[in-house]
């Protein structure tokens, strides 16, 4: 992967997780200078001993160390922003890290959001998605938001430890998508400022098919050979069966909206915009489960 005009300094934040570590090594490849923000050096992504080529780690304790971010991102054209965990103040946290940018003269943002992000959406998560884009929109920044299907992981993590996916889904499908074609996204949309084709843009990110519940569930038995299976639950049950995981209210509706959002269609749409960057076509979730059983090892007869 290649461009013929680079980006300036680009900012990874989130860097030393799944998504941020695959980009930061693909823009390493690349000789892409990068700043990788993170809350601990010693998890940022290296080869060995020596550090990235053309890297440098920089620390903030997350999107609300207003010093520590707009230290790091001074200097930089442009910032991948990484999604904070799901919190009741995610979008607060969100907030904080754009008005650091703006602050510290950044360029453009890059944000990871959420197919379907609307202030209504099914899958309530996405709600807070939608008032970052907003508020990204309103802050005079360029901006490309990488809208991103569920992650194959997420698939394998539904599975419970009885070998059951349990969720009010339905028949609904889910066009799940792997981490690296979103780092293979990125990286491109990151290098390419040949036309500023991607100012302004809104990309979905998915696999290239959709799957139900029941789909997901036969493959990972087929992978495993293990028996799994997918439990339809209702409502109330999907409400029931998380009762004793002692979570906040509104993860415990993020997780269950998640399968609601399955049933009604919301996650079903597949994209080509993978192949459009990447150059090949999107990693299926068997493709993925090829790829990294370390996923999903916890998965196997015992």
């Amino acid at each position: 992967m290649s461009s013929t005009v680079r980006s300036g300094l680009v900012a990874v934040t989130g860097a030393s997780g799944r998504l941020g570590t695959k980009l930061a090594f693909r823009l390493a490849a690349e000789g892409a200078p990068q700043r990788l923000v993170v809350r601990d050096p010693a998890g940022a992504p290296s080869l060995g001993d020596q550090p990235l080529p053309e890297s440098e780690v920089v620390v903030a304790s997350g999107y609300t160390d207003t010093p520590a971010l707009e230290r790091c991102f001074d200097g930089v054209q442009s910032v991948f922003l990484v999604s904070g965990r799901e919190s009741a103040h995610r979008v607060a946290e969100h907030r904080g890290a754009v008005d650091a940018a703006v602050t510290a003269g950044v360029e453009r943002i890059v944000y990871v959001s959420f197919v379907g992000a609307a202030p209504d959406a099914v899958f309530t998560f996405a709600r807070d998605h939608w008032h970052t884009e907003e508020y990204i929109r309103a802050s005079g920044l360029r901006y490309t938001f990488l809208r991103d299907n569920l992650y194959h992981l997420a698939l394998a993590q539904m599975v419970g430890d009885d070998g059951v996916i349990r969720g009010p889904a339905g028949d609904g499908r889910v066009a799940s998508v792997a981490h690296d074609d979103i780092a293979d996204v990125a990286t491109a949309v990151l290098l390419d400022e040949s036309s500023r084709q991607h100012d302004g843009a809104t990309y979905d990110l998915t696999g290239p098919e959709a799957l139900t519940l029941h789909e997901v569930a036969a493959t990972l038995s087929d992978v495993t050979g293990r028996r799994i299976v997918y439990y339809p639950e209702t409502l109330e049950e999907a409400y029931a069966s998380r009762a004793a995981f002692g979570a906040p209210q509104h993860e415990v509706d993020g997780w269950v909206s998640s399968y609601r959002a399955i049933a009604a269609g919301a996650l079903s749409s597949v994209s080509t915009v993978v192949r459009r960057f990447a150059g090949r076509g999107a990693r299926s979730f068997a493709d993925w489960l090829d790829d990294y059983p370390s996923e999903w090892d916890h998965l196997l007869p015992r």
